[in-house]
């Protein structure tokens, strides 16, 4: 704890945040500059304990601000985690109700399934790549319940803006495809915006693979079979208003859609 959070305790920080997600409800400002990030971290980690006691199933993490064009619009220039919950898993082609979500947007990735349990720190990137069973183009959906450049911490603590996933099928990965390779193309309302390779995400989303690893470990976890990770966004994000749909196609791994 930093003396900003005075005698704010990580469960206490979870416990509000919990709520707030509970009441569909923006953070509360009293958490506003409270928590170093260690501490965010341990309130989130605290959170996902609160959301497991009340019957939610952990699918997996996700890596955040793993690419330039991420960390310049966002402010923040180290990379991130949150964590996936079962109940936040949508397959390719559905349909969002808008109005019931704060500020949403939309980041392109892959989804990496581990196959075989990654436990210790700093794993070769060859270990990983043979570790990860199969890939599926995925969109990870946010919504903003606070200033995430304003307040990193805050934003930490509350999830890292993690909202949704979805995900097209599954492709089974032997490790022969070069993933820094990967072309991404993004289309918003049938409009072409950008293209993007898998090189823009630590070089390589296997990298963001090792890096969540050592995170883990750090707190004495591991990757464990089944897990999903999201391996961080290959471009921006994209702010998404009512009625916008959105067209993801990945090489090699196929494409993912979703609307709004």
């Amino acid at each position: 704890m930093t003396n900003r959070a005075e005698n704010l305790t990580a469960r206490q920080a979870a416990e509000q945040l919990h709520e707030a997600y509970l009441s569909d409800a923006y953070f509360p400002e009293t958490l506003s500059g409270k928590l170093g990030l260690a501490a965010a971290y341990d309130a989130q980690f605290e959170l996902l304990a609160l959301r497991q006691r009340d019957g939610e199933q952990l699918a997996g993490w996700k890596v955040g601000l793993t690419s330039k064009a991420m960390q310049q619009q966002q402010g923040v220039h180290e990379p991130c985690l949150g964590h996936l919950l079962v109940s936040g898993h949508r397959d390719s082609a559905t349909q969002f109700d808008f109005d019931s979500m704060m500020s949403p947007g939309i980041e392109n990735e892959l989804c990496l399934r581990i196959g075989s349990r990654l436990g210790d720190a700093n794993p070769a990137i060859e270990t990983v790549a043979a570790a990860v069973d199969a890939i599926a183009p995925a969109l990870e959906v946010i919504e903003k319940r606070s200033q995430f450049g304003a307040d990193f911490p805050l934003a930490m603590a509350g999830n890292a803006q993690q909202l949704a996933y979805v995900t097209g099928p599954f492709v089974p990965y032997d490790g022969s495809v070069n993933l820094a390779s990967v072309e991404v193309t993004v289309e918003l309302n049938g409009n072409m915006q950008e293209r993007a390779t898998g090189a823009e995400v630590l070089g390589n989303p296997l990298n963001s693979v090792i890096w969540l690893t050592n995170q883990l470990v750090a707190r004495g976890l591991a990757l464990e079979p089944g897990t999903m990770v999201m391996s961080g966004s290959f471009t921006k994000q994209y702010p998404i208003e009512k009625n916008d749909s959105i067209r993801t196609r990945f090489s090699v791994f196929g494409e993912v859609t979703a609307s709004f």
